[in-house]
């Protein structure tokens, strides 16, 4: 059995460098949202946001993502005060107790820099850059990393009849255009990774054939995020409600690395961390490349 090669990065992401390829790199959710559609909304306190925080990074997590704004498929907007509220406490205590990278989860540029300056040093953009003109000038502003997903169509409208002729490749292009993007606004392209959005915009069929075929996103060049956590598709696939999604996770998770994702992101830290070191130790002789 063969093994996608996972190229190695060095990903700079404020003051420290995230290494990427040797070992996969869990990314452990952090909701503060009343209207998760996985943890409905348990962590809306400050308090018990960071002590959740802290607690996934005590079962493997090798950095924090949070965020303040649901993208569930249609989800409501939330204004950029109202995100702030919720995340910047967050946000700022989390820095404070770790040194762990700390990623915000948003789409609008303002809910970023201050994220940033509370602390973050990744910005997590499911929109890669398209729902705010001003993000991916306020990212070449600063030192933080950014992830660059693939969604089609909005929140609110992404999963009303999701279509496409060729889904890698339409899905590969769109990366390919946000990264030039990126490069263009004067984002070194050592801060971007790319995501190929499970779940945003896509039928059941449509997020299989990526996990099929997810070795064709190494062509864009940059590491590669793969977010199956407790998703909608395995929900289809195993008629469990999203707390019950842990097999169907570890599953999507351990065959992503095994094509070589880098950074998986996940509610349930402690098993697929486990789930993850296996799989590492099983795919390391596929080796890898060092790549900036």
């Amino acid at each position: 059995m063969s093994f996608a090669p996972r190229p190695r990065f060095s990903v700079p992401c404020g003051a420290t460098v995230l290494e990427l390829g040797a070992r996969t790199a869990i990314l452990g959710i952090v909701n503060v949202t009343p209207d998760s559609f996985s943890d409905g909304g348990r962590f809306v306190d400050p308090e018990a946001a960071v002590a959740h925080g802290l607690a996934l990074l005590g079962e493997g997590a090798h950095a924090l993502d949070v965020g303040g704004e649901s993208t569930r498929p249609g989800a409501a907007p939330v204004a950029a005060e109202e995100e702030e509220r919720r995340v910047l406490p967050v946000i700022r205590a989390l820095a404070r107790q770790t040194r762990a990278p700390i990623s915000v989860d948003t789409t609008k540029a303002r809910v970023a820099a201050a994220a940033l300056d509370a602390g973050a040093v990744i910005v997590n953009d499911v929109s890669a850059g398209l729902d705010d003109p001003e993000m991916l000038p306020t990212v070449a502003r600063g030192a933080a990393a950014l992830v660059l997903k693939h969604r089609q169509g909005t929140s609110a409208t992404m999963q009303v009849a999701p279509r496409y002729d060729d889904v890698v490749g339409e899905v590969r292009d769109h990366l390919a255009g946000r990264l030039r993007a990126a490069l263009a606004a004067g984002i070194a392209a050592a801060r971007l990774l790319v995501d190929p959005g499970i779940g945003f915009g896509k039928t059941l069929e449509h997020n299989l054939e990526i996990l099929r075929r997810l070795e064709a996103f190494h062509a864009l060049g940059r590491p590669l995020l793969v977010g199956p956590s407790r998703k909608n598709f395995l929900g289809r696939i195993l008629d469990l409600p999203p707390d019950q999604r842990v097999e169907g996770t570890a599953a999507a998770v351990a065959l992503a690395i095994a094509a070589g994702a880098h950074v998986v992101r996940v509610h349930d830290v402690r098993a697929i961390a486990r789930v993850a070191r296996v799989a590492d130790a099983i795919v390391a002789d596929a080796g890898g490349d060092s790549a900036g």
